[in-house]
């Protein structure tokens, strides 16, 4: 275990220990709720999320809650009902045919242009003045890379990225359904062109792939190209964010990795359990009554996993508000459980240990340009992450 006193721990993390307390005596909470507002529980511990992410009695299926509801939004379909949104046997179907295409091979391949697309950022930032960690590089390497991996054309890449933002515009829900139009529009003209003209990038690939006489049908290509584009997108950034920070804030890490930089890969997994950028899973909801934590949940009620405060649970990580390089934290939830475990982990820790490496060789040096307590965050219910990390080199 890493020496706390060396570690230089600042006095609170994300969750702090009040949190800490409440999830030791209760790891399922109901939600307060409204007037003719059905009710909804939080889950914080982790024995009881890990249960939950895996549990076929909780459904994902967003279009079975909701129908008959009315809406004032306006989410195109593809966005608004994406793999991530079903349940099996549809879900099975659809990621069967997706990781037909989506390997560990294609990631491996993708490593000399995650690199190059990060030394090209970083050769941006200025070495005399502060820049903004999460503008230079963390935002536009994770949408840069899947619109490689995706084949889309270098001249359409700054209007998918501005897109691609814009559908995580916390509390501006006009600004999300406009983005949500625009990101499917394009990828249904972009499926269209591939068919007239195949190349070798996954979406072609997705196109052209079958499970004996089953395919992606037209709807579905486009609905899972705009999530392949936009699941990775702010998580990654996110994930990026917030290990850099807890490097910059634990001094003792930050030179161990700077100075070995062979143990990043090792250090991930603790890096994502200590600040996950999945704050809470996405919707679920029970098809029946469920017991979790000794919590008894009736039927058809909302179920918000939060991921990071499980992550903290005591019960599973000791010490979980310390940032440990030797802990075996390989049991996070930071990409989720089960059937719905995160597709593009593979590609999202392989960006993460690229860019760390990356930017602890060129500036040994790295620092916060501002208090860590000045700094801003993004305030969205599932994503953790900073709104910007001004760093010194």
């Amino acid at each position: 275990m890493t020496d706390p006193a060396q570690d230089d721990r600042p006095p609170q993390g994300p969750y702090p220990a009040a949190s800490t307390t409440k999830r030791s005596a209760s790891p399922v909470h109901p939600l307060p709720t409204g007037p003719g507002k059905r009710p909804g529980y939080l889950v914080t511990g982790y024995p009881e999320a890990r249960a939950a992410l895996n549990d076929r009695r909780l459904s994902k299926d967003t279009a079975v809650f909701f129908a008959g509801k009315e809406s004032g939004r306006r989410l195109h379909p593809a966005v608004a009902h994406t793999m991530l949104a079903t349940d099996p046997p549809h879900h099975t179907r659809l990621r069967k045919l997706v990781t037909a295409a989506f390997t560990t091979g294609a990631v491996e391949g993708l490593r000399p242009f995650i690199a190059q697309v990060t030394h090209e950022l970083l050769d941006e930032c200025p070495a005399d003045q502060p820049f903004d960690f999460m503008a230079s590089v963390a935002v536009p390497l994770p949408v840069t890379v899947i619109c490689e991996l995706l084949g889309v054309p270098e001249t359409d890449r700054a209007d998918v990225r501005r897109w691609s933002a814009e559908l995580f515009a916390a509390e501006e829900p006009d600004t999300i359904d406009t983005a949500s139009h625009h990101i499917a529009n394009y990828m249904t003209s972009l499926v269209t062109a591939k068919r007239r003209s195949p190349g070798t990038a996954l979406l072609d690939r997705l196109i052209a792939v079958r499970d004996g006489g089953d395919h992606l049908s037209e709807t579905e290509l486009v609905s899972l190209a705009v999530f392949l584009l936009v699941a990775g997108h702010e998580t990654t950034a996110s994930t990026l964010g917030n290990a850099l920070l807890a490097l910059l804030q634990h001094p003792a890490a930050l030179r161990r990795l700077r100075d070995d930089p062979d143990r990043i890969p090792a250090a991930l997994d603790e890096l994502i359990r200590f600040d996950s950028a999945v704050s809470t899973a996405t919707f679920r909801f029970t098809t029946e009554t469920i017991t979790l934590g000794g919590t008894e949940i009736p039927s058809g009620v909302p179920v918000l996993l939060a991921i990071g405060a499980a992550n903290r649970d005591p019960r599973r990580f000791s010490e979980p508000d310390l940032l440990d390089l030797d802990r075996n934290a390989a049991g996070h939830l930071g990409f989720g459980h089960g059937i719905h475990r995160c597709l593009g982990a593979p590609l999202a820790r392989a960006e993460a240990e690229i860019a760390l490496r990356a930017v602890l060789t060129r500036f040994p040096r790295i620092r916060l340009a501002i208090p860590a307590e000045h700094l801003h965050w993004k305030h969205t219910r599932l994503v953790r992450g900073l709104a910007s990390l001004p760093v010194l080199t």
